[in-house]
């Protein structure tokens, strides 16, 4: 097995170097500078196996080169075969360019042998100096380049000066002098490498110098600027694999897996047994996707297949994946067996022996870590990971005392060691098993993630990162702090525990980092739970279940999660699967405790109370038997667990009205936890049970019991509070509670519990005050911050709130806050101000960070929010879309990295693209803003708003089929949804609209006027007017106030101007036109019948000669002038909110100016409908006044080109009647010119969407007189007559001129 795996590493490192010799010609002759790169790059990663093969591999390809017999002996010393390097480095001994760095090599063999010949090593040292009196260049070079190997920058340094002195600046010493400058770790060196890089460069592409400029970036932390390098590198040199593993690398530093793993995809077509690529696949399956089957199967067999010669090298290869794994068993036994060739293949190493210990400990077997560790101890006395491990594996058997003098015995040495969050964490196990109290333990754990966190500073996302994260140990520290957190989730409007805060912040980044490790998700769910954000743990146990429905634990806590939701339904269901995918679980009185809980919710308390009873006779429930064992399986059953199912007892007896009961298990459980911490938890609900028997004052005297030293202090006091305000109504001694706590207890939380309480009720000033208190102990928290400024603001004092944002944003530590100022002033309208700072807050570099991608986004969707306040559309428009493009960033890296973030980032995307639509709707950009719709409904498929609005864009479109289906989605999850009810009957077929229709809508909505008036309009449209009163008068039954009611004679009013009757119509229209709902509307409508009684198509001539006497006589001009002087009054009191408002009240002030038929006027109205159109190149309504101010300026053909224009755009209900104005307008053109078909069609299409247009009728009537069809023209002549309320004389006459003709006939 050993040959065929050495076999393989050869084949592999032929593979590269095939390769890398396809470049050889723009190399020189032998195309050694890139071998010898390749060489130097695995010299510095310590891949020396590899430095042996691919320098055997060079020789056999480029003939036998001295430095490549050097770089093959140096191989097999680093690989510990001394003898044969000692060997072939004799055979070299008198080669000149490697005479240096032979004699070095062979004094560094000789030091490492077993037995160093003293006498060999005095000679080398004595010819080492002879020699370096007259070595050449190369001789010169080589020596510093192995020097630098070594780690001997310094020693290096001295020839690498000396090349570059006797070559007068020799390209390969200078980049070689850069190299020793970059890995010093001198900040005055590190500063001088990169010219030296670039000098170099100067003279033509490098690879060992670009490698190095590329690491110089990476030293900096500017990925970007090294992946710019390294893709240089590939460009020049597309076979060199090592360039290819570095972007890899930086890719992933970059957070940019699809393109990393991209990466690792194409090196693995040029190399397939490519260490590194197969890595980045592996560490992708784990970290991103948790798929542990795809890396058992395919990344650890790789692995496997791999000869463990690699040694140091194959282990930190894989240690990563042992940390990140989840304690998964198929993986750990997949690297155990790796180590443990290792182990066989290098007996002294300690290290593979501690490793082994680590891997035991995570497979649950603490007798064989103990014995590894207790190995690695003996190889190495020194090694204090192996001495932790055994601290470790004592704790876990309960040897308190040895572990506690082992732990004393590192404390003494921790100074020369330096400080260790492993060790800390030992510490903080000791204590909390030696049950030392609460704060310190947790100030120990605290000690324990801030030591730990700060060894993380500074590196890259990488395998290194991964496993100095070392996630696995994190959630361990976690499990620890969920001992100290409250038992149940934090109720509504309650302050979640500070410690659930913190678990929150490290889970959060564990979960950002390695979003495939289940165990992460599951426990960020168990303290979003707990801390009453019972949607987030929603999100992220689906997440988790998702991934793996079997995760029994997963569905556990996601019935407890449906219970929170008074989903008693899902939460069987819940349970049920968890039985199913793990039967013993019905050994757990969680198990029941929850099933309990979901009988009570339905009612059935007999059945709650078996299954509890049920649950206490368990094994484990009761004393000195802290677990149970099921089919040999041991089942952990915690103390909260237990002390849980006694109390749900307890409140199932009170419910089922058995308060003897109650007691009895209430008494039987405090006998049982006597003296435990759980025992103050049962004094709490002692506490409740009197409450309930109406036992005020004992329930106080049970809570004033319990001490600040105890545990649940916190609980008693804040239950005391309540009862004080609930029961007493006293809140005096409500806050006198929460003040004690804080006396007592002083810290950010308390402080921020005390302002909690002045907030509740409602003295924002006090709470203010202690706010900032609160504020100094803890400085960096945002939500305390936000809190004082929201205070500030309800109390009034908004010049305050400025100041307080203002000074804080100042200060640099609280920019959180920008959002909070900005909306403030957005809502002061100090529109500028408000842009200043958010413009401030976007004015950063580029950031790769979720928070950071998250907050970009909110600051857009305000800013957008802002512009549209200040009327600049195209700036709103443009930050919407910026704020989306940041939001699909945010919704592709949330779904792995914040997965609870998701529904809420969404909601978020769905409002920005709606928000767009919107903007599109006004700009009559139809067809964009459907795409807009959609686009949000991809996000929220339940949006009403979106949905609604997207139907009525399809109807505006003339779409009804697609207008239909959105409404039908809309009602069947809103049954009573009165506006899709509307929009289904404006986008039915109006024949088709029967009295039964119209009947169920207002038997549903009769005093609704909204629906009222749209049903007016509707049945118009219909031609059903007639059916309008029983409608109004239904409305007038249902309400004895409907007559008050300003939508009510709004109603009134169309009905009575849609009949002909304007006079009537504009006293009920009066009555509305003071009304904040009704009276915008109310007032156009009474600005249209001044300006038009009787809806005459104004600019048109048909019908002009007919009523020239009329409207030149003085009384008739007068009444005019009257009329348009009256609208010009009603005009002053629009105040449009919108754009499209303002827009509207424009061209109603330009017919005004029309209707005074004055050509300056005219003219003036003319150029201010041209530029809307020019704004808006189909605004139909100032089409319309376009074509209608040509008409009276008698410039008939270009009103008739503006009106073609409007012809050819498909109707919409929103400009409906502004179509049918010009469609009639443009028939009355054609009707002047005898083009009576084309009129007739333009009529025919009036009348399909409006069977009551009295004017259609007459037009037709008009028409068919000219053609002497005189039936047909009586016809129509009748209609009109009896659509305009038999009010028009003219048509009269002209009925009963033709009636008479027909007797004739």
């Amino acid at each position: 097995m050993p040959g065929h795996n050495e076999q393989r590493l050869q084949a592999q490192w032929k593979t590269c170097f095939l390769l890398n010799s396809s470049n050889s010609n723009s190399l020189g002759e032998s195309g050694s500078p890139l071998s010898q790169a390749l060489l130097n790059y695995y010299c510095q990663e310590c891949y020396f196996h590899h430095v042996r093969a691919a320098a055997e591999e060079a020789l056999g390809r480029l003939g036998s080169d001295p430095v490549f017999h050097f770089y093959r002996a140096y191989g097999a010393l680093r690989t510990g075969d001394v003898q044969e390097g000692i060997r072939q480095l004799e055979s070299i001994k008198n080669k000149q360019e490697v005479s240096l760095c032979v004699i070095m090599a062979l004094i560094y063999a000789h030091k490492k042998s077993p037995n160093p010949d003293r006498d060999a090593i005095l000679e080398l040292d004595t010819k080492l100096k002879e020699q370096r009196k007259t070595a050449g260049q190369q001789a010169l070079y080589f020596a510093g380049l192995f020097l630098w190997h070594l780690g001997r920058e310094d020693k290096a340094r001295e020839y690498i000066d000396r090349v570059i002195k006797v070559s007068g600046g020799d390209k390969e010493g200078l980049i070689l002098k850069a190299w020793l400058d970059l890995t010093c770790g001198k900040e005055t060196h590190i500063k001088k490498a990169v010219k030296y890089f670039d000098e170099a460069l100067q003279e033509g592409n490098d690879v060992f110098a670009l490698l190095g400029k590329t690491q110089y970036f990476e030293i900096r932390q500017n990925y970007s600027g090294a992946l710019e390098t390294v893709n240089q590198i590939i460009a020049n040199f597309p076979n060199f694999l090592p360039a290819f593993i570095k972007k890899m690398k930086l890719q992933l530093a970059l957070q940019d897996w699809e393109q990393a793993v991209e990466t690792a995809h194409r090196l693995l077509q040029k190399d397939a047994l490519n260490l590194e690529a197969t890595r980045m696949e592996a560490l992708h399956f784990l970290c991103r996707e948790g798929n542990i089957r795809e890396v058992s199967l395919a990344g650890c067999r790789q692995l496997s297949t791999m000869q463990p010669l690699l040694g140091v090298s194959s282990l930190f290869l894989l240690v990563y994946c042992v940390c990140i794994c989840g304690r998964n068993q198929l993986i750990l036994q997949h690297t155990q067996t790796l180590v443990e060739r290792a182990f066989n293949l290098d007996s002294d190493n300690a290290e593979f022996a501690t490793e082994l210990g680590y891997q035991m400990i995570l497979q649950g077997k603490v007798k064989e870590a103990l014995k590894w560790y207790k190995t690695a101890m003996t190889l190495d006395e020194t090694s204090v990971s192996a001495l932790t491990g055994i601290i470790r594996c004592q704790l876990i058997q309960g040897q308190l005392e040895d572990a506690e003098q082992q732990l004393e015995f590192l404390n003494e040495i921790q100074q020369s060691i330096g400080k260790s969050g492993e060790l800390s964490f030992l510490h903080a196990v000791l204590a909390m098993k030696k049950q030392k109290r609460q704060e310190e333990v947790i100030a120990l754990l605290n000690d324990v993630l801030d030591t730990h966190f700060s060894s993380l500073h500074g590196f890259p996302l990488g395998v290194e990162y991964f496993e100095k994260l070392n996630p696995d140990f994190l959630l361990e520290i976690i499990r620890e702090y969920l001992n100290f957190c409250p038992a149940q989730p934090a109720s509504p409007g309650q302050s979640p525990s500070p410690l659930l805060k913190h678990c929150a912040s490290v889970l959060e980044t564990v979960v950002k980092t390695v979003p495939g490790l289940q165990q992460a998700v599951f426990l960020i769910a168990k303290v979003k739970y707990l801390s009453g954000d019972i949607e987030a743990a929603h999100t992220n146990l689906r997440y988790c279940l998702e991934r793996d429905p079997s995760y029994a634990d997963a569905h556990l806590l996601m019935a407890q999660v449906y219970l929170a939701q008074n989903n008693t339904k899902l939460c069987s269901q819940s349970l049920e699967l968890c039985l199913s995918y793990n039967f013993e679980v019905r050994e757990h009185p969680v198990y029941h405790l929850i099933k309990a809980q979901t009988q009570k919710k339905v009612g059935e308390l007999s059945e709650a109370i078996k299954t509890l009873q049920m649950a206490r006779n368990l094994p484990g429930m009761r004393k000195h038997t802290t677990s149970s064992k099921a089919k040999g399986k041991r089942i952990e059953i915690d103390t909260s667990d237990r002390v849980a199912v006694f109390l749900e007892l307890v409140e199932a007896h009170c419910l089922n009205g058995e308060p003897h009961e109650a007691a009895v298990a209430l008494q039987d459980a405090i006998d049982e936890f006597s003296g435990t911490p759980e025992e103050l938890r049962l004094m709490i609900a002692n506490a409740d049970l009197a409450i309930a028997q109406g036992d005020v004052e004992q329930a106080l005297t049970v809570l004033r019991n319990i001490t600040p030293e105890q545990p649940y202090f916190v609980q008693a006091k804040l239950k005391m509070a309540d009862i004080y305000l609930q029961c007493r109504r006293d809140k005096k001694l409500y806050t006198a509670c929460y003040r004690d706590l804080v006396e007592k207890l002083p810290s950010a939380h308390t402080f921020l519990l005390l302002g909690d309480a002045y907030m509740n009720i409602q003295e924002p000033d006090e709470a203010i005050e202690v706010y900032e208190q609160a504020l100094k102990k803890n400085p960096k928290d945002p939500a305390l911050a936000s809190k004082i400024g929201k205070a500030l603001i309800k109390t009034h004092n908004y010049s305050k709130a400025i100041s307080y944002y203002e000074a804080a944003l100042k200060s640099g530590q609280q920019n959180f806050l920008c959002y909070d100022l900005a909306e403030l002033l957005m809502k002061l309208k100090q529109y500028e101000k408000a842009e200043v700072v958010l413009q401030k807050a976007l004015d950063h570099e580029y950031v790769n960070e979720l928070s950071s991608l998250m907050e970009d986004g909110r600051y857009q969707v305000l800013l957008a929010k802002i512009y549209s306040k200040m009327d600049k559309i195209d700036e709103a428009i443009t930050s919407l879309q910026q704020a989306r493009e940041l939001q699909a960033r945010v919704l592709k890296r949330a779904q792995t990295e914040q997965p609870d973030a998701v529904p809420a980032q969404k909601q978020l995307a769905a409002e920005i693209c709606a928000e767009i639509a919107k903007h599109c709707t006004v700009q009559r950009n139809y067809e964009k803003a459907i795409k807009f719709y959609k686009e949000a409904l991809v996000h929220c498929e339940t949006d009403k708003k979106a949905m609604l609005e997207l139907a009525r864009l399809y109807l505006a479109q003339d779409d009804s089929d697609a207008c239909q289906h959105q409404c039908s989605l809309l009602l069947r999850n809103e049954q009573d949804n009165e506006a899709a009810t509307m929009v289904i009957y404006w986008s039915s077929s109006l024949s088709l609209f029967t009295t039964k229709m119209m009947m169920s809508c207002l038997c549903i909505y009769s005093d609704n006027y909204a629906t009222l008036s749209r049903l007016i309009d509707l049945l118009r449209r219909a031609g059903k007017l007639e059916e309008v009163p029983r409608f109004l008068l239904m409305a007038e039954k249902h309400s004895s106030r409907a007559k008050l009611e300003a939508g009510f004679h709004y109603c009134k009013g169309l009905y009575l101007w849609y009949t002909g009757e304007p006079n009537d119509a504009l006293r009920h229209f009066n009555k509305a036109r003071k009304d904040n709902d009704w009276g915008q509307n109310a007032v156009y409508n009474m600005i249209e019948i001044c300006l038009n009684p009787d809806n005459e198509t104004i600019g048109g001539e048909v019908f002009e000669n007919l009523d020239a006497d009329i409207g030149n006589s003085t009384e008739k001009q007068e009444s005019v002038q009257l009329a348009v002087r009256t609208a010009e009054n009603l005009l002053k009191e629009l105040k449009p909110q919108t754009i499209q408002g303002h827009i509207q009240l424009r061209i109603m002030e330009n017919y005004c100016l029309m209707a005074t038929k004055q050509k300056s006027n005219v003219e003036r109205a003319l150029n201010a409908f041209t530029e809307i159109v020019v704004a808006e190149k189909d605004h139909i309504p100032a089409l319309l006044g376009m074509a209608t101010a040509y008409m009276i300026l008698k410039q008939t053909p270009r009103a008739r080109n503006h009106l073609k224009r409007v012809s050819k755009m498909n109707w919409n209900p929103i400009d409906a009647e502004e179509f049918e104005k010009s469609w009639l307008l443009l028939a009355d053109i054609y009707i002047q010119s005898s083009k009576y078909d084309t009129a007739g069609e333009l009529l025919k299409r009036c009348l399909r969407h409006n069977k009551s247009c009295c004017k259609a009728y007459e037009y037709m009537g008009y028409i068919m007189e000219k053609e002497q069809a005189y039936k047909d023209a009586a016809i129509n002549y009748e209609m009109a007559w009896r659509y305009g309320n038999q009010s028009n004389p003219t048509i009269d006459f002209s009925f009963n001129c033709l009636k008479d003709c027909k007797c004739l006939l």
